[in-house]
């Protein structure tokens, strides 16, 4: 197994564990593709959930042009819906998990085709 596979693993792993979701294997693969390089950073694979310009990021650069949602406060409450699941005193909050969660709130997994 590939590094890639391995951070796989490990986000399944969360969404079992803390999350308590079976993942869709198949998408978690593809969102966490679609992160590209940013997984093999420590800084830019994980989501600082305390921090404004962070959920700033995740909502215009994720919602609004990868999922091709509108901007609306429904974006902002799912963001923090994921967040409560993930949970707010989870230090590490894999970007590749949020993505996959916030994929599957709003019904986008067409989106990863």
């Amino acid at each position: 197994m590939g590094r890639r596979d391995d951070l796989i693993e490990r986000y399944a792993k969360d969404l079992r564990e803390k999350c308590g979701l079976e993942p869709d294997l198949a998408l978690l693969r593809k969102v966490t593709i679609g992160c590209g390089p940013s997984i093999y950073n420590a800084d830019a694979a994980t989501v600082a959930a305390t921090q404004p310009q962070e959920l700033a990021t995740v909502r215009q650069s994720f919602l609004i042009k990868k999922l091709g949602l509108p901007d609306s406060p429904a974006l902002d409450e799912a963001i923090t819906k994921v967040i409560e699941l993930y949970g707010r005193s989870e230090r590490n909050k894999y970007r590749a998990v949020v993505y996959y969660l916030l994929t599957k709130h709003f019904s986008k997994d067409s989106v990863y085709g």
